[in-house]
C-alpha cells in the first residue's frame, strides 16, 4: 500500500511538473510526456505478447508507434497545414512495413503474428495520438488535459469507495467475465466522482486560472464532459483488464511499484482522451 502511495505521488508530481512546463514553457514539452508513455507502453505490449512477435515485427512496432507521435508533435507545430498527411504517412509507412515483413521474412513470421504486432502498434499509440492532439487544440488545450488527467483518478477513488461500501449489499457486476470485482454501483460512483471533478475543473478553470466572473452557462458543460469522461475513463480499466486476461497476465509491467506498468496505470486514459478531444472539437467548431 505504502509502494502504491508512494508512487501515485511520483507520478502525480510528473504529471504537474509536465502539465506546467507546457504552460509556461512550450507544449511541446507535453508531447514529449506523450512520447514516453507510448515507447514505454508499446514495449510492455510487445512484452506481454512475447514470442507471438517476431523481433523484427517488434522494432518496427517499436519504433513507428514512437514515430507517430513525434511526427504529429513536431509537424503541427511547424508545419501545421500538412501535420494530418505527414502523420498519416508515417503511420501507414509502419503498418505497411509491419505486413511487408511477410514477404521480407517469409520463413519467419505469420500473419497472425503480424496481426498481434499491429495491435501493439495501435495500442496504445493510437490512443496517445488523440492525447497529443488535445494538447495541439487551437483553444482549450489546457482544459483538455485537466479533464483527462484530473478526472479518471477522482472517478477511481469514488468507484473504489462506493464499491466498497456498497458492493456487498449490491453485488451486480460490470463485466464478470472481465473484471469480477468491479461492480456496477462502483461504476456508479465512478460517475458522480467524474461529476464532482467537473465541478471543481470549473471552479478552478473560471475561478483561480484568471476569470474571476464565474461563467454559469458553462456549469453543465463541464458536469456533462465530467461524467462522459469517467464513463470512458471506466471503459477503458475493462479494456486493460480484458486485454491481460487473454495475455493471462497479472500486470502489464513492473515499472511503477504498487501499480504495475505504465498501461496499468494510464489504461483509462487512453479512453478518456478520446471523448475530450472529441467533444471540444466540436465545442471549438460550434462555439470558437
Amino acid at each position: 500500500m505504502k509502494k502504491r502511495l508512494l508512487t501515485g505521488i511520483c507520478y502525480l508530481a510528473v504529471l504537474i511538473g509536465f502539465f506546467l512546463l507546457k504552460i509556461y514553457v512550450h507544449r511541446l514539452f507535453f508531447d514529449l510526456l506523450v512520447l514516453a508513455f507510448t515507447a514505454v507502453g508499446t514495449f510492455e505490449m510487445l512484452r506481454a505478447f512475447g514470442d507471438q512477435v517476431h523481433l523484427s515485427q517488434k522494432i518496427i512496432a517499436g519504433t513507428f508507434s514512437s514515430a507517430i507521435i513525434l511526427t504529429f508533435a513536431l509537424t503541427d507545430q511547424f508545419l501545421p497545414q500538412y501535420a494530418v498527411q505527414i502523420t498519416c504517412a508515417v503511420f501507414m509507412a509502419g503498418l505497411a512495413l509491419l505486413f511487408g515483413m511477410l514477404v521480407f521474412a517469409h520463413e519467419k513470421v505469420s500473419l497472425q503474428s503480424a496481426c498481434a504486432a499491429c495491435g501493439c502498434y495501435l495500442y496504445p499509440a493510437a490512443f496517445l495520438l488523440v492525447l497529443s492532439a488535445c494538447n495541439h487544440l487551437p483553444a482549450y488545450s489546457d482544459l483538455a488535459i485537466l479533464f483527462v488527467f484530473a478526472i479518471c483518478p477522482v472517478a477511481d477513488s469514488l468507484a473504489f469507495v462506493f464499491g466498497k461500501l456498497f458492493g456487498k449489499k449490491l453485488p451486480r457486476k460490470m463485466a464478470p467475465h472481465v473484471s469480477p470485482n468491479k461492480t456496477l454501483i462502483g461504476g456508479f460512483g465512478g460517475l458522480l466522482g467524474g461529476a464532482l471533478g467537473g465541478l471543481a475543473i470549473f471552479f478552478a478553470y473560471y475561478g483561480i486560472a484568471g476569470n474571476l466572473e464565474m461563467k454559469w452557462a458553462n456549469i453543465w458543460f463541464f458536469l456533462g464532459l465530467g461524467v462522459l469522461t469517467a464513463a470512458f475513463a471506466e471503459f477503458g480499466d475493462l479494456v486493460e483488464s480484458a486485454v491481460k486476461r487473454k495475455l493471462e497476465i497479472k500486470d502489464m509491467g513492473k515499472l511503477l511499484p504498487g501499480h504495475g506498468g505504465v498501461l496499468d496505470r494510464i489504461d483509462s486514459t487512453l479512453y478518456a482522451s478520446l471523448i475530450v478531444c472529441l467533444v471540444f472539437v466540436i465545442r471549438i467548431m460550434t462555439t470558437g
